[in-house]
């Protein structure tokens, strides 16, 4: 049996507090996002800004030593996409933990990859074969998320990459209202983040992967 391609795009569930905590939370001032220990942290740490058409990086040293990467697009002033450093366990380098995440099985007829937190409709993406490079290219139409699929299985049998092996489906697009407040710290990080002015090269600890 020829084995397929198969990509399943999916967002992770989220958790809906009661009514009472709902309720609750409304009541909050909307500029209380500023007493949090996440926001004095974002206003604390070391920034460099990078430009790249229409995505803005902006690279994060905490004082703690963590670092994380967050992306804006330009045009509509929306994150969309962080990344978080992880420390390997004996040092080193470490890995970037990028989200929205991508995990990996193989089945017995398929090999398949799950992209989760990317709650865009299916006709946004563009899901196409490269032979060229042995991968799979998942691009959406806003510019938004891009992402190659490395398949090595194929690579290791010199076996080609076939457009009509690959199949597609979205699920699980599970969706809860920003609130007011969190709307609220959007707006105010974002014009905080514009007085950080951009670097002309690009160091190589922001290129996130």
């Amino acid at each position: 049996m020829k084995r397929s391609v198969c990509l399943i795009e999916a967002t992770e569930d989220v958790i809906i507090f009661p009514k009472k905590v709902k309720e609750s939370t409304s009541q909050i001032s909307p500029t209380m996002h500023k007493n949090t220990i996440w926001y004095r942290s974002l206003v604390d740490a070391e920034k460099t800004c990078l430009k790249e058409d229409k995505l803005k990086k902006i690279h994060y040293k905490f004082d703690d030593g963590r670092e994380m990467v967050e992306e804006y697009n330009v045009d509509t002033q929306v994150m969309c996409r962080r990344a978080w450093k992880v420390t390997g366990k004996l040092g080193g380098e470490g890995k970037w933990d990028v989200e929205p995440t991508v995990t990996r099985r193989n089945t017995r007829v398929n090999l398949e990859w799950r992209i989760r937190n990317l709650p865009y409709p299916i006709e946004t993406y563009s899901i196409s074969a490269n032979d060229d490079e042995k991968c799979i290219i998942v691009r959406t139409t806003n510019k938004k998320y891009f992402k190659r699929l490395q398949v090595p299985e194929l690579l290791r049998l010199n076996i080609p990459l076939e457009q009509t092996n690959i199949q597609a489906s979205h699920q699980y697009n599970t969706l809860y209202k920003k609130p007011q407040q969190l709307l609220e710290m959007d707006k105010d990080w974002y014009e905080q983040l514009k007085h950080v002015k951009p670097v002309k090269d690009v160091p190589n600890d922001c290129k996130a992967q």
